[in-house]
């Protein structure tokens, strides 16, 4: 086997300290990855559960309903808030336009 390593010692102390700064930034660099790893899993066990029912809010005064979503919607807008089912329902009945992209009136059975 040939040996590819320089013969003097000052050259073999010199890579030595070369592959000891690498392997410490390797750590640094591993230790960093399974920190955000944890945060991660940890924000995934702290996020709140998403609604099951949304309700779009128009523009104006008192901000009154305009559309009702599922909570995992595409197409909902950025004023709205959660409604439990009964609201969701209640509100169907009175007439509140349903989202035509997740159907919640065909997922709460309350058809025109």
């Amino acid at each position: 086997m040939s040996d590819d390593l320089p013969p003097d010692l000052p050259r073999l102390q010199a890579l030595r300290v070369w592959h000891a700064l690498w392997l410490e930034r390797i750590d640094r660099k591993i230790a960093a990855l399974r920190m955000r790893e944890a945060e991660r899993r940890q924000g995934e066990r702290a996020r709140p559960t998403a609604p099951e029912w949304i309700v779009e809010l128009g523009i104006g005064d008192g901000r009154p309903p305009a559309e009702l979503h599922t909570g995992d919607c595409y197409a909902t807008g950025k004023r709205r808030r959660p409604v439990t089912r009964d609201e969701a329902r209640r509100l169907l009945a009175a007439g509140l336009r349903a989202c035509t992209h997740c159907r919640p009136d065909s997922e709460l059975e309350v058809l025109e």
